[in-house]
């Protein structure tokens, strides 16, 4: 593929690929990322732009990309999960309560609606703002606001004070 053929194929198509995964994950930054990545991948392979199958293929390829992207967060956010308990072990009770919790709070998120869990994680563990929250979700402030107030509910219910602290 030459350059020439790249450029054409990276003008038309890199806005698509990039809503498709703007849209799936929400965040901007993340699905302009994703779709550059994409196009390296497909420069990579040295794929013929005229090919038919080149549009499923970066879709396919932006796809695999942002689930591997979800993947090693997710190893990221389990290790210091882990680590955080190791910190606070004191002793073998107070670890075991903790853990107890843990699974808890994991089996709560598990069943939480999408829509609070993902507003509730981004404030608690991405530590954003209700507006930035709000800004990339594509949602008002006052629905984050309410959101976020309908899963604290559940966790206070389900948890009691340990869920908020």
């Amino acid at each position: 593929m030459t350059e020439k053929e790249f450029s054409g194929l990276f003008n038309t198509w890199f806005d698509p690929v990039r809503r498709y995964i703007c849209y799936r994950c929400g965040d901007a930054d993340l699905a302009t990322d994703i779709a550059q990545e994409t196009f390296v991948r497909l420069w990579e392979k040295n794929i013929s732009p005229m090919s038919v199958k080149v549009p499923g293929l970066m879709y396919k390829i932006a796809g695999d990309l942002m689930i591997s992207h979800f993947r090693r967060e997710k190893v990221k956010m389990n290790y210091q999960v882990n680590l955080r308990l190791d910190e606070m072990a004191s002793s073998p009770e107070e670890s075991l309560l903790f853990q107890e919790l843990l699974d808890q709070y994991n089996k709560l998120l598990a069943v939480m609606p999408e829509k609070q869990r993902t507003v509730f994680l981004l404030s608690r563990v991405d530590e954003l703002k209700y507006h930035e929250i709000a800004s990339r979700m594509g949602i008002s402030v006052k629905a984050v606001e309410k959101r976020m107030t309908l899963a604290l509910k559940t966790i206070r219910k389900e948890l009691g004070d340990y869920g908020t602290r």
